[in-house]
């Protein structure tokens, strides 16, 4: 846990990179700030996925007793493709910059590959756990990971969705999807039943 939180952290530090001060005439500063909206955009959504991404794995580890070398593996693929993400937000934030459209859906087409790629890895974590219940604690349902995997694929058929949208209508509907889901996965980082525990008003079972 201890080496994926500094991953997680050293990736979501790296995203401020991108926050840079506007190339502009002196008294023009305020307009410059206001134009690099985009990049703020960009940096909100990636921190948010970011941070959505580290309660998901945090309320993960919290049901695993011990690893094997599949699960450290699983966990590996999770932290290579996270990391990716500074990567895409940088080229939507250069690519707002520009303001070429054409550019801005090829680059909003990146950020929902790596998305949907990032639920992959998931995907597979959740399915090398519900195919291992032992690695799990004993009170942990042995159908709890099984039933984690749909949340996976959301992600995967969302942000393939929207890159789509992106490129056939315009960017901002897929800035739309990639700044919603991460709030989706907020709501159910405790599980594919805590929306329902919530709406309902019950505590959290912790199974």
């Amino acid at each position: 846990m201890a080496f994926s939180d500094a991953i997680i952290a050293i990736v979501i530090t790296l995203l401020v990179l991108d926050l840079r001060p506007p190339d502009t005439e002196p008294g023009e500063l305020l307009s410059g700030l206001l134009d690099e909206w985009p990049t703020y955009l960009a940096y909100a959504a990636s921190y948010l996925y970011l941070a959505v991404i580290w309660m998901n794995h945090k309320s993960a580890f919290n049901r695993i007793r011990e690893m094997d070398v599949g699960l450290q593996w699983a966990n590996l693929a999770i932290l290579a493709t996270l990391a990716l993400i500074p990567w895409p937000t940088a080229v939507i934030a250069e690519t707002a910059r520009t303001g070429n459209l054409e550019d801005e859906k090829v680059a909003v087409a990146l950020y929902a590959l790596i998305g949907a790629l990032l639920c992959l890895s998931w995907l597979f974590f959740f399915a090398y756990l519900a195919r291992h219940p032992d690695l799990t604690k004993e009170e942990v349902d042995d159908s709890f990971f099984q039933h984690e995997r749909p949340r996976a694929l959301i992600g995967v058929i969302l942000y393939l969705a929207a890159g789509a949208a992106g490129v056939l209508i315009h960017p901002l509907v897929a800035s739309a999807v990639f700044l919603l889901l991460p709030v989706f996965y907020a709501f159910t980082s405790h599980g594919h039943d805590s929306v329902t525990q919530l709406l309902h008003g019950g505590k959290r079972s912790g199974t």
